[in-house]
């Protein structure tokens, strides 16, 4: 039973206390509707206006604000109605009133103006996001607990009309659960210097400083993962995870912005979803679906209609979502890892395949998903193609390893479940798509083609011929790592015993995977997921995310099963007729992709300390003072994290390779005894 219904903790106010009250400036419509816990003391209350049901507990202990100002606890100078304050509480200055909330222990409450719920909300649970497509079609109701991975299927799915219905159902009935006419101040939050603050919902620990406007949102802080709102902020209908802090007069309107988040510098948001980790500044939203570490920190930077994550966008990057026809409709998908250079512009729609690089002006509808790790560059208006050259830049690496130590959250319940791999069953199966039509246009225009078209794109030949090879060397990368880490561990006696090793855990896996913003797996597993849910045997959003859990959980063995049925296809020869001559050829194999790709690394990253890159450097100085001064701010080369991370990787691959050489070659001396 709550305090408020427990007639044992509180009770009714004496005339005594009463009389105190009064002489202290405080006044009430009808003092018989204030009840107070049992060790109340009257002695911290002044100033007060009290109107509706309310409940006051005691105050005995002080807080500091900025400054090393030290307050009483206690209600001074303020009007509540229909309120329940808790142990400990300060509440000073209220220049209009405080209305229907329950505020928690220890909660801080300075010079603000107004603090209501009105009427029945449901805090922004439920609201409808136009995301992706500007125009609608693609709403998503947003909630308290949603997952980028959720919201994937409720916005992309469409052609699974059941499937998105049963979801939006599920967060609506959600939605009904969670509407209340009280408003709720979690424990130790602290609100100060607002202005009007109507019908929102805040979670333990909760900073809102500076606030100019809230309207219609919860805001889920807790003590682990603290939720922070800064100076002239205005959010309206929105929800707000846990760990995130959005300042210095961002906009925010119709908008979710999950874990970890930043909005900061005078961003503007509208229609938009964001997934963990996202930043931005400076610049704007529109329509658009942040996954996870989706980043804009520039200004003049538009992101509209579109799906995004792992971004960087450059400085005044811009999307166009219509055609002055029928308007704003059209809609655009960059896929994980994309990057933006400055000023790039891309017309919708268009498709930039993952871990890509768009520079310039792109007016073509261009598709690269087939075509990841890729350059899209501008030239005399037209967009050219330079395939997976990506692989050999020191930045995608760096990227990879910069985004798990530049994770926020620190939430023990995380809602976005993300896989960091570089190299998967998704973009590996795009490689192997590439490889296969890069062939087939090389074949097609033949080989002694200076240029080639695709897709109203244009690749050179050299382009062309370097992007096969790349793609192999990335392929055989992938497949001798699944195969090595199913091998590593243990001796083998014969060639059995390999093809036992080999043999797949589960049938699930083979086919096409997908990126379900962050999530990967196999398309097949996810399909399994959405029946259940269309059929209503999934039936509730926490049957939905501990589905998703599970997929995620079970990625290696997913891997396995497809990565085996691609190196049988790729190698030319079942597993269950494998030699251990088989395994060190594809060891060999994945060696040398493994040691050339990190040597393209290698020489890529050396380019950032050639003397081209010293320019600017040792001012004013003579005598070598240019290479001391960028020594001094850079660093040696052999001394630089990524570059040591490079070595160290390449090291470790070759003793990895041998280790199982090794292994392989006694399982041949051991099944291939000599005559006696």
């Amino acid at each position: 039973m709550s305090k408020t219904s427990d007639n044992n903790y509180y009770r009714p106010l004496i005339d005594e206390e009463i009389g105190q009250l009064v002489y202290q400036g405080c006044s009430s419509t009808d003092w018989s509707l204030i009840k107070v816990s049992r060790d109340f003391l009257p002695d911290d209350i002044e100033n007060c206006k009290f109107t509706g049901h309310i409940r006051l507990n005691s105050f005995n202990s002080s807080v500091e604000l900025v400054g090393g100002i030290t307050f009483k606890t206690g209600i001074y100078n303020a009007w509540l109605h229909n309120c329940e304050v808790g142990k400990d509480v300060l509440i000073h200055n209220v220049r209009s009133y405080i209305a229907n909330y329950k505020i928690g222990d220890g909660v801080v409450i300075h010079n603000i103006t107004t603090l209501a719920v009105d009427g029945e909300t449901t805090f922004g649970n439920g609201v409808r996001v136009e995301t992706i497509n500007e125009c609608g079609g693609r709403e998503i109701p947003i909630y308290d607990h949603l997952s980028t991975h959720v919201a994937y299927m409720m916005a992309l799915y469409r052609h699974h009309p059941k499937l998105v219905s049963a979801l939006i159902k599920m967060v609506d009935e959600y939605s009904d659960f969670v509407k209340s006419d009280t408003g709720e101040i979690g424990a130790n939050s602290k609100i100060i210097n607002c202005n009007t603050i109507l019908n929102v919902k805040m979670g333990q620990a909760t900073v809102i400083d500076g606030a100019k406007k809230l309207k219609n949102g919860s805001i889920n802080s807790n003590f682990e993962a603290p939720v922070e709102i800064g100076e002239g902020v205005i959010m309206e209908d929105f929800i707000v995870c846990s760990g995130t802090r959005i300042t210095d007069a961002t906009l925010v309107s119709k908008c979710f912005v999950g874990q970890g988040c930043v909005l900061d510098k005078h961003y503007s948001a509208v229609q938009s979803l964001f997934f963990a980790n996202c930043q931005g500044f400076h610049g704007e939203a529109c329509s658009i679906f942040a996954g996870p570490y989706t980043v804009t920190h520039h200004k003049s930077t538009l992101l509209i209609a579109g799906m995004y994550s792992f971004l960087n966008a450059g400085s005044g990057s811009n999307q166009s979502n219509h055609l002055y026809k029928l308007g704003p409709i059209h809609q655009g998908i960059m896929e994980r890892g994309a990057k933006t250079t400055s000023d790039s512009y891309i017309l919708w729609p268009s498709r930039v395949g993952a871990f890509s690089l768009v520079m310039g002006r792109h007016y073509k509808h261009c598709d690269t998903t087939d075509f990841p790790f890729s350059y899209i560059i501008e030239s005399n208006d037209e967009s050219i193609l330079v395939p997976a050259i990506n692989l050999k830049s020191i930045g995608t690496i760096r990227d990879s390893k910069k985004w798990p130590r530049r994770d926020n959250r620190k939430d023990s319940n995380l809602l976005d479940l993300i896989n960091f791999n570089l190299l998967s069953p998704y973009t590996i199966q795009k490689m192997i798509n590439g490889r296969e039509k890069l062939l087939a246009i090389r074949n097609t225009s033949g080989e002694f083609a200076t240029e080639y078209s695709y897709e109203k794109m244009k690749i050179k030949k050299k382009a062309l011929d370097r992007g096969i090879v790349l793609y192999e060397m990335a392929i055989w990368k992938f497949l001798g790592n699944s195969l090595i880490t199913r091998l590593l561990g243990r001796d083998y006696e014969n060639n059995g015993d390999i093809q036992e090793a080999l043999k797949n855990d589960t049938s699930m896996g083979s086919g096409k995977w997908v990126d379900l913003s962050g999530l990967i797996c196999p398309y097949g597993a996810l399909d399994i997921l959405m029946k259940s849910i269309e059929t209503g045997e999934t039936s509730s959003l926490e049957e939905v995310n501990s589905a998703l859990i599970s997929l995620h959980k079970n990625y290696y063995n997913y891997e396995w099963t497809w990565s085996l049925d691609v190196l049988e296809q790729f190698y030319g020869k079942k597993a269950d007729q494998f030699t251990a001559e088989d395994v060190i050829a594809v060891v060999e194999k994945w060696k040398d992709s493994v040691l050339e790709i990190d040597r393209y690394l290698y020489e890529d990253a050396k380019k950032e300390f050639s003397l081209t890159k010293m320019t600017g450097f040792g001012v004013d100085g003579q005598n070598g003072a240019r290479e001391q001064d960028f020594i001094q701010v850079r660093g040696e080369f052999e001394e630089n994290e990524t570059v040591k991370a490079i070595k160290v990787h390449m090291k470790t691959k070759e003793e990895l390779g041998r280790d199982l050489i090794e292994r392989m070659n006694k399982s041949m001396q051991v099944s291939t005894p000599v005559n006696s």
